[in-house]
């Protein structure tokens, strides 16, 4: 059975910094794309940042030049460093892995608080 476990959210002040990981395992398959998302209250899940098996990055206009996705493939694991943050970027983040043949799995979602 596939799991996504995310870990690294937390209580920061603005400015400061945190790394979300996110460590798929479960599946004989290879990943192709691992996502991260986030979801602030009253507002709908948006794609924050994207990392293809080959290491091609997006990422939301947003968070450009702050956030870093990156993977490690030996480990199945996706991180999210997020630098500079901002009230802002409060939301619960969602990991999101798409696996060959057996598609996409979600994690249950790590709490980022940024006060002010």
């Amino acid at each position: 059975q596939v799991q996504l476990v995310e870990s690294g959210g937390g209580l920061v002040q603005a400015g400061g910094s945190l790394r979300l990981s996110c460590a798929a395992s479960g599946s004989i398959f290879r990943i192709n794309a691992m996502r991260w998302y986030r979801q602030a209250p009253g507002k709908q899940r948006e794609l924050v940042a994207v990392i293809t098996s080959g290491g091609t990055t997006n990422y939301v206009d947003s968070v450009k030049g702050r956030f870093t996705i990156s993977r490690d493939n030996a480990k199945n694991t996706a991180y999210l460093q997020m630098n500079n943050l901002k009230p802002e970027d409060t939301a619960v983040y969602y990991c999101n892995a798409v696996y060959e043949v057996v598609g996409s799995y979600w994690g249950q979602g790590t709490q980022v608080t940024v006060s002010s």
